[in-house]
């Protein structure tokens, strides 16, 4: 099934999407840095990241929503994307409250962040298999003219 959201011939959704998802989980990185060392600067970068992520993310979704509803109904893929959507909501919002959390000290986040932030990385290990279950097994989002 062809994208219904393009830029140039090419799904947005797919070329939106890397940043959210490399943003989000480079913020993880610099938290487990932070916490083997202390620096407070990881943590401020962290929580930066974990901004930049979501606004990618609000970019990204909308578009990934319109090839959902194209998705013909009562199909496999319907049923994965319907999953793949759902978890990625659930990423952002644990990641929307990391951030709310770091806020007002952005260089000393609670453990509650970083739990909704660690949570959120993981689930968004699984969406994203969800996304190339979607693309790669199921062809979402693949010309129909792909050879």
């Amino acid at each position: 099934m062809e994208s219904r959201a393009k830029f140039l011939g090419h799904p947005i959704h797919q070329m939106l999407i890397v940043f959210p998802l490399g943003l989000l989980a480079t913020a993880v990185i610099i938290d487990v840095i932070y916490l083997a060392g202390e620096s407070l600067i990881f943590a401020e970068v962290a929580y930066y990241l974990v901004i930049a992520g979501l606004i990618g993310g609000a970019l990204a979704g909308p578009f990934g929503l319109i090839d959902w509803l194209a998705t013909p109904h009562g199909t496999r893929g319907k049923r994965v994307g319907a999953m793949h959507g759902i978890g990625d909501v659930v990423v952002m919002l644990l990641f929307l409250v990391s951030a709310v959390l770091r806020a007002d000290l952005p260089s000393e986040p609670s453990v509650l962040a970083y739990v909704c932030s660690f949570a959120g990385a993981g689930i968004a290990l699984v969406t994203a298999w969800l996304g190339g279950e979607l693309v790669d097994r199921l062809g979402i989002g693949v010309s129909d003219g792909a050879n």
